[in-house]
């Protein structure tokens, strides 16, 4: 089932991110597709601060920062790199495995390291432009968490 979401302003994008983040336990891994502009990083601020999270910013040059909340979030940008490898040579690893929550944006960069469970999230438009969402559930887990989105 995939659920689709018009999105308006960047207030709605923050409100996503908070409904989305009402339904996580940490261990998802959330997957942000979306060109520059499209509101990824509003998401994740929105998630962010349903977890008690200040302060969210685009991992572009440290590539993960890791946040402390009610969850922990783990939230990467893999804009400046060039394959998959390079997330295992960090210790992707290591995180995939953590109970925290996983959310990383550009994953069309780094298809082949995506867990094959996972909560697919695609946001297209920019500017001023309405921002049409489709969050798509890869999984059992992620079927049963949209449904209450």
């Amino acid at each position: 089932m995939i659920k689709l979401v018009d999105v308006e302003s960047e207030a709605d994008m923050l409100e996503l991110g908070k409904r989305v983040a009402g339904q996580l336990h940490g261990g998802e891994f959330i997957a942000l597709f979306g060109g520059l502009g499209a509101g990824k990083t509003t998401f994740v601020r929105g998630l962010a601060s349903a977890l008690d999270i200040e302060d969210i910013s685009s991992p572009t040059f440290n590539i993960v920062k890791r946040y402390g909340g009610k969850l922990h979030l783990d939230h990467f940008d893999c804009y400046r790199l060039a394959d998959y490898e390079e997330l295992f040579a960090i210790g992707f690893d290591d995180y995939l495995s953590s109970k925290s929550i996983v959310v990383m944006e550009w994953c069309e960069l780094v298809l082949d390291a995506l867990p094959s469970e996972r909560l697919e999230i695609h946001i297209t438009g920019s500017g001023d432009d309405i921002r049409r969402v489709e969050i798509i559930p890869l999984g059992a887990v992620y079927e049963k968490l949209i449904e209450e989105i």
